[in-house]
């Protein structure tokens, strides 16, 4: 399969860029700076750009078969509108390059998962990660109501740890605390949902 991969230089992204890589996928890492992207520059197509650009992004699109979208604001907790940009930016450049497969990261607790949170995690959602969540919450419904074939996947709090393998992934998962996974694991999952129908136009809650 020949995947695009947007924020690829990110914890997460990087982590796809490698799962992607390991299973023998032809790779283009669209990124902002391509020295980020270290020794795995080697194994892969580099394209300098902006997720934010519908032009960037629908050149990086041309040839492809499915984008894989990890983007994120890395330790900000200011939104600057990065997900409702990217996602409109994404939907436009995958229709005019006639990409259908869109598999975006977003995060639990955001729109209508929120209500399945743990008193915990609505804390910490309406409170530290309020901008990030609203901002997330519109980009996610744009992408939803797009005519791609779209996959959302919603991670409960991101770790660094190794994969495990062992992690759940539902349409909703119960949560109790603050319940973690590895990006890792996050990065498997997105990967392999790309490669499969079962996830199409769903929306996958994932937790350890």
């Amino acid at each position: 399969m020949k995947l695009l991969i947007l924020g690829a230089t990110g914890p997460t992204g990087r982590q796809v860029v490698e799962s992607a890589l390991r299973s023998g996928d032809q790779v283009t890492a669209m990124v902002r700076n391509p020295a980020a992207l270290g020794d795995l520059a080697e194994s892969l197509t580099t394209v300098t750009g902006d997720a934010t650009s519908r032009r960037d992004v629908a050149a990086a699109l041309a040839g492809q078969d499915t984008v894989i979208a990890a983007l994120g604001r890395g330790n900000s907790v200011a939104a600057d509108d990065l997900f409702t940009r990217s996602s409109a930016a994404v939907i436009a450049a995958a229709e005019e390059a006639g990409v259908s497969r869109l598999v975006w990261l977003s995060s639990f607790g955001v729109g209508h998962t929120l209500a399945w949170s743990s008193p915990t995690q609505k804390l910490i959602y309406r409170t530290l990660l309020r901008s990030i969540y609203a901002n997330k919450e519109i980009a996610d419904g744009h992408i939803r109501s797009s005519g791609l074939d779209w996959t959302v996947v919603y991670p409960t709090r991101l770790t660094h740890g190794p994969a495990r393998g062992t992690y759940r992934a539902d349409d909703r998962l119960p949560m109790k605390g603050n319940p973690t996974i590895s990006r890792a694991d996050v990065a498997a999952f997105m990967h392999q949902a790309a490669h499969r129908a079962e996830w199409i136009h769903r929306t996958a809650v994932i937790s350890d």
